[in-house]
């Protein structure tokens, strides 16, 4: 390990290589800011990763002994590295406390926060691909620095997960050992590439610490119940003072509760049962994603459309268990609502309102025909839908059940008058059928069970229903199609109106009943289910009709109705789901919760916080064959009975108490951790008030809006459902219990593309190393001698076309890296890696530093001379169109505006130091080592980090000149410099009173002048 070189300029030798020119002039003001240097204060040294020192190369390539080469960018990038890190040139102030600035000062300068989605630190290390959202907001960061902003950007790690474990379960190594083994790569790879973060605030979440504060998190949840009154959640304490105060009815149980009547009757169990209910953090019995190939259940954010696992693509199945859940629900309609704050992709919030799925309509209840001796279940019953056009009531001929709807845990013990064979599936009973069905079910997924609807596959269950518009008796069958886990798990069937139900219908002899149709009416020939726009028909009874309205107010109408009779109301449902929080691993946060001899959960006190993971001998969860239905969740924790068992004293003197054998999900890291950059050393409070109020309130800067929240969030887009949606829920709960001032997490979200690379496969299909293939498009691909396939996608190692930074930064540096990846493209749009084109990049910085330093005596070349007006206004035009594509985060049209000037600089005879520098401080936030170098060598002796972005003269920003001729009686007597807007008015004064005009007219009057803006002017003496 190599020692960090000190700040001090004087402490450091120069460098054999990069030796600085001495300067006698004294502090150097800019010509563009005006600003003098200075040196830099004292700052302490910080635990850091440095650069091994194998790596540090320092042989000197053939050639000019001062080229800006490979080795030379090196040992300038790991020298700028030590020195940004002894200086602490990157540290965010705070407006209070120990994080301050780098000269000791606490906060000034407008907020400015910018996060990067955290990574999860694999072992494979980086590829190209990554750093690319890295690089851009480390860009953006930079620029905003300079332009005067208090940045605050860091980077932590997002460390729990299955990887390790799986990786643990394979080695015997503790995850947390491969975890942190991993981050050490991470970091250094991080380091390398320059970003300027500020690594005090840097944290992961496996560090006690913040296990404690995201434990901490969960339990002001657990101790939370949403309010629909106020719209808000509120402390479970609230909930029991108002219940006892008779202020509020209580939960599940009739009669009136003044004066807490109700609430006094109950018992201490009963009330915790009303209570528990509402929590926001509880545990139900219900349908669940059970994974026996990982052992686990998954939230269905985790599971694809294929109905399979989105980690290890294992088959997925419906299984009821008991499990935490979070009650994201009750947030549904503020989800949706307040993404019209923020200023996200639309992409991103069609996502989010795709999957919260709010629907509009009605729930209608169907009364179920039946006899205490006949049908048991059917007597008093009724089974409930929720449906989106209730004005096709009157076409409903059937209806659709779940297989674990409970209406069938008791059906008919003999199928009823008018049963079709058809319907029965050859069973001779309802219940031998809905048996049969109901096992038939239980082995297929979610996600199976949709794509098989069109097998139409069900039976009937021997229940009839009264439809509640006309009194008519409709079957009531069940199938697969319908999942218990949406909506009411039942259906209302319209076959005239829904191709779904129509081709039930017809596949089991049903009667279809039209309800709209277009003007004009159907053909006497349709056939089919009609979806289209049109008005009511066959929908009236003795109470009311519908017929000729159109959808919107039949809709209405029919509402009224069933409210009116009792049998149905408007509503609004939403497709969500409450959030699935509990896994079966070892790799993750506990629940920091027991559960008592009653087996309900009691909160462990923040005095008890954090708990920790026990070591076990075994990581693995018992995973079962993949297709194994019938299996059970085991999770390890619960293989270590001295931690599961544990007698505690937690108010009410030592008791036995279990503890939770699962883990959270590592969403739950992910959820926070915007919150803890603020002051990660913080240990009072999750995140201090004050200081989110500063980074992150309502409207904390100019660009900042009324939701507040991180001002730049750089992430994929592959999180617009999980981690965004989950983060969202948590920090409403904290909002509303007043821990944060934002609204939103994340103001503004900016998603990038990705960096995909071309893998090539020989004729067996494998794939062949890319770095080894040869040739083009036009002679074609081979290796080692023999044809390949080329196809473009992803970088992976299983394609042997992965590229890694560690690479890029030997063979070109970090700079020429960065510059490359941010010039490849837009930022929010994929391409192609090409390590062929990456020369073009280091051709820019080497030019550059041609441009300010000899390659030959590695002397500083400009000169003190003023720029002619060319160079002005293209100095001045690049500054102005450099700041706007930096604003519009458009990096890749800055870099080929700064390398139009850089090349004009090098067509000069001697480059001039008032047009250089400017260049060398717009260069900076995408080539930050090469920029602070020459800034030093031009003599300023503090880093330019924090020196002001160049400003554009207003003057030099004018279009080109053109020549205009001036003609005195035919002949052409001056020539003068004009704008091409210049007026005729002005063109014509501007020539009379040019020297050599007035000298041949020689005291003449003039007679007339003919004027032909811009480019002539002619003039007649009298």
């Amino acid at each position: 390990m190599t020692d960090t070189m000190s700040s001090g300029a004087a402490e450091s030798p120069p460098s054999p290589v990069t030796g600085r020119v001495p300067s006698d002039r004294g502090p150097v003001t800019s010509p563009i800011t005006g600003r003098p240097g200075s040196e830099p204060g004292s700052v302490g040294r910080i635990p850091r990763v440095t650069t091994p020192a194998a790596e540090r190369t320092t042989s000197t390539p053939e050639g000019p002994r001062y080229r800006y080469t490979p080795e030379l960018a090196q040992e300038i990038e790991l020298r700028w590295q030590d020195r940004w890190e002894e200086r602490g040139t990157f540290h965010a102030a705070n407006p209070s406390g120990e994080l301050t600035g780098p000269d000791g000062a606490h906060a000034s300068g407008s907020p400015y926060f910018i996060m990067d989605m955290f990574p999860y630190p694999s072992g494979a290390g980086l590829h190209v691909g990554h750093p690319l959202g890295f690089i851009a907001t480390d860009v953006v960061g930079r620029f905003r620095r300079m332009c005067g902003d208090n940045v605050l950007h860091t980077m932590g790690f997002d460390a729990f997960g299955l990887p390790a474990e799986q990786y643990a379960v394979a080695t015997g190594e503790h995850p947390r050992g491969v975890t942190e083994r991993n981050m050490v790569t991470y970091r250094r790879q991080l380091r390398r590439a320059g970003l300027a973060h500020d690594q005090r605030r840097t944290f992961a979440t496996i560090d006690p610490g913040y296990v404690r504060w995201t434990q901490w998190i969960f339990l002001q949840i657990f101790e939370s119940w949403y309010d629909a009154d106020s719209g808000r959640a509120r402390r479970i304490s609230e909930l029991r003072d108002e219940l006892a105060a008779g202020t509020r009815p209580v939960p599940g149980h009739d009669g009136d509760n003044t004066g807490g009547a109700i609430w006094a009757a109950l018992s201490e169990a009963e009330r915790r049962d009303v209570v528990d209910a509402q929590r926001l953090a509880y545990v139900d019995s219900s349908p669940v994603n059970w994974c026996p190939g990982l052992g686990t259940v998954l939230a269905n954010e985790e599971v694809t459309s294929e109905g399979r696992s989105e980690r290890g693509n294992f088959p997925v199945f419906t299984k009821n268990l008991r499990q935490w859940k979070m009650r994201i629900t009750a947030y549904a309609d503020r989800l949706i609502d307040d993404l019209e704050l923020i200023d996200w992709p639309d992409k991103v919030k069609t996502m989010q309102r795709n999957w919260i799925g709010r629907s509009h309509g009605a729930h209608v209840r169907f009364d179920v025909v039946g006899t205490a001796d006949n049908d048991a279940a059917g007597a008093g019953e009724e089974i409930e839908v929720f449906t989106t056009r209730p004005d096709t009531l009157f076409g409903a001929t059937f209806m659709v059940v779940a297989p674990e709807h409970p209406l069938l845990d008791e059906v008919p013990v003999a199928w009823p008058d008018g049963t079709k064979s058809v319907w029965t599936g050859g069973h001779e009973s309802p219940a031998a059928a809905v048996a049969a069905y109901r096992k038939e079910a239980s082995g297929k997924s979610a996600v199976e069970r949709q794509a098989d609807a069109g097998k139409k596959t069900g039976v009937f269950t021997g229940h009839l229903a009264v439809n509640p518009v006309n009194g008519t008796h409709i079957p009531v069958f069940t199938a697969d199609y319908v999942l218990m886990g949406y909506g009411t798990g039942a259906i209302m069937a319209v076959p005239g109106g829904d191709e779904r139900d129509h081709d039930f219908a017809r596949a089991y002899d049903l009667p279809v009943i039209y309800t709209v149709a277009p003007e004009g009416g159907l053909p006497d020939d349709f056939e089919g289910a009609y979806s289209g726009e049109g008005v009511a028909i066959n929908s009236s009874n003795d109470e009311l009709s519908l017929d000729g309205l159109g959808v919107d107010e039949a809709k209405a109408r029919i509402i009224a109705w069933l409210s009116e009779n009792g049998v149905g109301q408007g509503t609004t449902t939403y497709r969500l789901n409450d959030w699935l929080f509990s896994r079966q691993r070892y790799w993750g946060e506990p629940f920091p919760v027991v559960w008592d001899e009653d087996d309900r959960p009691v909160a462990v006190p923040d005095s008890m916080l954090p708990v920790d993971l026990p070591d076990v001998p075994d990581y693995a969860p018992r995973t079962f064959e993949p297709d194994d239905v019938h299996s059970e969740p085991e999770a390890p924790l619960g293989r270590n009975e001295d931690w599961v068992n544990v007698t505690l004293d937690l108010g009410d003197g030592p008791r036995r108490y279990r503890r939770d054998t699962n883990t959270m999900p590592n969403w739950a890291g992910s959820c926070w951790y915007y919150l803890r950059y603020l002051d990660p050393s913080d240990t009072e409070h999750a995140v201090d008030p004050e200081l989110e109020k500063y980074w992150m309130g309502p409207r904390h800067n100019a660009t900042s809006g009324v939701a507040g929240g991180v001002d730049l969030y750089v992430g994929g887009v592959e999180h617009a459902v999980l981690h965004l949606l989950y983060a969202r829920f948590w920090h409403k709960v904290l909002f509303d219990l007043g821990y944060v001032s934002s609204l939103e997490p994340f103001g503004r979200l900016f998603n990038q593309g990705y960096i995909q690379a071309y893998a090539y496969t020989d004729s067996r299909g494998a794939y062949v190393p890319a770095e080894e293939v040869e040739g083009d498009e036009q002679t074609g691909f081979t290796w080692q001698g023999q044809p390949v396939n080329r196809e473009y996608g992803k970088i992976g190692k299983s394609l042997k076309n992965v590229v890694s930074p560690d690479d890029m930064y030997e063979a070109y540096g970090a700079d020429t890296f960065r510059v490359y990846e941010m010039s490849m493209g837009p930022l929010d749009q994929s391409r192609p890696w090409n390590t062929r084109d990456v020369v073009g990049s280091q051709r820019f910085l080497q030019r550059l530093w041609r441009n300010v330093v000899s390659e030959e005596t590695g002397e500083v070349t400009v000169t003190d001379d003023a720029p002619d007006a060319a160079t002005l206004r293209v100095l001045h035009r690049t500054i102005a169109d450099v700041r706007t594509e930096m604003e519009g985060m458009r990096p890749n049209t800055a870099i080929a505006k700064l390398i139009t000037l850089n090349n004009h600089l090098t067509g000069l005879d001697s480059v001039p130091r008032a047009a250089v520098e400017p260049l060398v401080l717009m260069t900076a936030p995408v080539a930050p080592h090469i920029a602070e170098e020459l800034w030093e060598k031009l003599g300023h002796t503090e880093s330019l980090a924090h020196e002001p972005f160049p400003e554009a003269d207003e003057t030099y920003l004018v279009a080109e000149t053109v020549t205009c001729v001036v003609q005195v009686q035919g002949k052409v007597r001056a020539k003068m410099e004009v704008s091409p807007d210049v007026s005729d008015e002005d063109l014509e004064a501007a020539a009379l009173a040019e020297p050599n005009v007035v000298r041949f007219l020689d005291g003449r009057g003039v007679r007339k002048v003919i004027v032909r803006a811009p480019k002539l002017v002619n003039i007649v003496p009298a």
